[in-house]
C-alpha cells in the first residue's frame, strides 16, 4: 500500500490505544485495592535502609504496575509522617526500575492471546460470588483487555509498513534530542512511560521504527512520567518536596548522560543482544537504562540528600 487510508486505520490504532491505556489504569487500580493496606504495613516496615528500600520499589511497582502510583503512595506517606525523605530516595529508584518489568512482558509474542485471558477473567468475574475471586477475575480480564489493545494495535499498524507518510515522518526524528522531545511529549499526555515504550515494541514489531529511534524516544518517556509527582507533591511536606525534586534529577541528569553518549549506549544494547529482535533490544534498553541510573546515583544518596535539604529548607 503506497498511500496509506488514514481514515480507515486511525480508529483501529486509537481504539486498540484506548483499550491499552484502560487496562493499564484498571490494573493499577485494582491492584492498588488488593494490596493498598498490605502495602502500607510493608512500605512502613520495610524501608530501614536504601537498599530495602529500592527492592521494596521494585517489588510494589511490578505488583501495582505503575511507577507514578507507588511515587505518589510514597509522597502520601511522606505527608502523613510515616515515610522520610531518605526513605522516598530508595522507593524512587527502585519504582523507576520496577517499571521496566512491563516492557519486557510486552515483548514477548503473546498479544495475540490477550482475549483467552480477557474471556477466562470475564467468565470468573461474572460467575463467581466470592468478592476476592471476582477481583482476581477482574485482574485477569484486565491483562487480557491489556494484550488485546496491543494485538489491535499491532495488527492495525502493519499497513504502516509501506507508508510514505509514516517512513517520511519517522526520518524526519534525524537525532536523539528530537526523538527525547517526543517521548517527554507523548508521555506527558498519555501519562505513562510503560504505555510509550509499550507503543515503541510494537512499532519495533511491525518494522516501523529502528532502534536508534525508539531509544531516543525512551529515554523521553522517562522525564515525562515526572508530572505526576509534580502536581503530587503541591503543598506537601517539604520532605514532599525533595522528593518530588529527587525524582526529577533522578531522571533528568542519566537522560542528559544517555543523549550525550548515545551512540555507545545504543552499541551496549547492539552488542549484549545482537541476534535479538528490535522489539526485544527496546525492552532491553529500558531495562539497561533503567540500572544504570540506579548505579549512577547510589554512591551519592547521602551527598544528594544533604544537598537536597539545604536548598529546599524547613518552613520557618
Amino acid at each position: 500500500m503506497e498511500e496509506l487510508d488514514i481514515i480507515n486505520v486511525l480508529p483501529l490504532v486509537l481504539g486498540g490505544l484506548i483499550i491499552f491505556l484502560y487496562a493499564i489504569r484498571q490494573l493499577s487500580v485494582t491492584l492498588r485495592y488488593i494490596f493498598s493496606s498490605k502495602v502500607e504495613n510493608i512500605i512502613e516496615k520495610y524501608t530501614s535502609n536504601i537498599f530495602y528500600s529500592i527492592l521494596l520499589g521494585v517489588i510494589v511497582t511490578i505488583l501495582l504496575d505503575s511507577s507514578s502510583a507507588v511515587i505518589i503512595i510514597a509522597i502520601i506517606f511522606i505527608n502523613a509522617g510515616s515515610l522520610n525523605f531518605k526513605q522516598a530516595m530508595g522507593i524512587i529508584m527502585g519504582a523507576n526500575f520496577g517499571t521496566t518489568f512491563s516492557s519486557q512482558l510486552i515483548a514477548f509474542q503473546i498479544n495475540k492471546y490477550g482475549v483467552i485471558a480477557l474471556a477466562i477473567g470475564f467468565f470468573i468475574w461474572l460467575f463467581y460470588k466470592s468478592s476476592k475471586i471476582k477481583t482476581i477475575g477482574k485482574v485477569i480480564m484486565y491483562f487480557g483487555f491489556l494484550f488485546f489493545g496491543l494485538f489491535i494495535m499491532e495488527n492495525s499498524l502493519s499497513p504502516f509498513k509501506n507508508s510514505t507518510q509514516m517512513i517520511n515522518w519517522i526520518s524526519s526524528i534525524d537525532n536523539p534530542i528530537k526523538g527525547a522531545a517526543i517521548g517527554g511529549l507523548v508521555t506527558l499526555i498519555i501519562q505513562s512511560s510503560s504505555a510509550t515504550v509499550g507503543i515503541l515494541i510494537i512499532m519495533a514489531k511491525q518494522e516501523l521504527i529502528n532502534l536508534s529511534i525508539a531509544i531516543s524516544i525512551m529515554l523521553g518517556a522517562e522525564l515525562g512520567t515526572c508530572s505526576d509527582t509534580l502536581f503530587a507533591v503541591i503543598g506537601g511536606k517539604r520532605d514532599a518536596i525533595r522528593a518530588g525534586a529527587f525524582q526529577i534529577l533522578f531522571n533528568l541528569i542519566p537522560i542528559i548522560i544517555g543523549l550525550l553518549a548515545f551512540d555507545h549506549f545504543l552499541y551496549l544494547v547492539e552488542m549484549l543482544a545482537p541476534k535479538a529482535t528490535t522489539s526485544r533490544q527496546i525492552a532491553n534498553a529500558h531495562v539497561l537504562f533503567s540500572v544504570f541510573s540506579v548505579l549512577l546515583f547510589l554512591p551519592f544518596v547521602n551527598v544528594i540528600h544533604k544537598w537536597l535539604n539545604n536548598i529546599i529548607k524547613d518552613r520557618q
